[in-house]
């Protein structure tokens, strides 16, 4: 399948999920709203594909919905809404039941709806110019599950403090490491080297094996 707002390929045994509208901080229009579900099922279906690595051309890693495009399609909006409302969102891996390991680079900017996609990654590196917020109450709009999923990662205050504050409280990639939001900070530069190299050292492993662990350390969170 082609894509016009994502990169979808994949080099050796690492498939690589691109957010590809710099111009925009690559915002989530409503193309990407498609195109995002699609691409995770092609790299789950891809057996040559053991790790997946997301991260964002440009600037920003992901800045969440593009308000302003999807207020002018109706459709797209009602959509958007809809899957919130009904607990049927599928933008990230975790949503989109990919069992492979997810290796998040956050390369820059990650607010709102960017959250999402840190809070269901396996595992989160950030280069040392990322930084973290969520603006939701500064706009007059609810933040709801991108915080309740970072709990799994940081602790309640760190969390609430960011939901409470608003645009004005982000989180520095070595502070975000500090509070366990992302494992390792990297170079810019060398963000995407080290994602690699990490999938690759994970990718030795066999795949039904990381897919058991993946499935059994998620299965503790999501169980009562």
């Amino acid at each position: 399948m082609s894509y016009s707002t994502l990169e979808v390929s994949r080099d050796g045994v690492v498939g690589w999920l691109v957010f590809d509208r710099p111009q925009a901080g690559n915002a989530i229009n409503a193309t990407m709203f498609v195109e995002l579900e699609a691409a995770w099922r092609e790299l789950e279906a891809d057996d040559s594909i053991r790790v997946v690595v997301n991260t964002g051309n440009g600037g920003a890693f992901q800045t969440g919905l593009d308000v302003v495009q999807l207020a002018s399609d109706k459709e797209a909006l009602r959509a958007s809404s809809r899957q919130t409302r009904d607990f049927e969102l599928a933008m990230t891996g975790w949503h989109c039941g990919v069992t492979k390991p997810v290796i998040a680079a956050v390369n820059g900017t990650c607010a709102g709806g960017g959250l999402h996609f840190v809070a269901d990654a396996d595992i989160v590196l950030a280069a040392d110019t990322a930084t973290f917020l969520d603006p939701h109450v500064s706009v007059g709009q609810v933040s709801a599950f991108e915080t309740i999923g970072l709990l799994k990662k940081a602790p309640m205050e760190a969390v609430t403090r960011m939901a409470l504050v608003g645009r004005h409280e982000r989180l520095g990639a070595e502070r975000a490491r500090q509070l366990g939001v992302v494992s390792e900070v990297i170079p810019l530069a060398e963000l995407r080297a080290r994602a690699a190299e990490l999938a690759r050292t994970i990718a030795r492993h066999p795949a039904a094996e990381l897919a058991r662990r993946k499935a059994a350390l998620w299965a503790v969170l999501e169980t009562p």
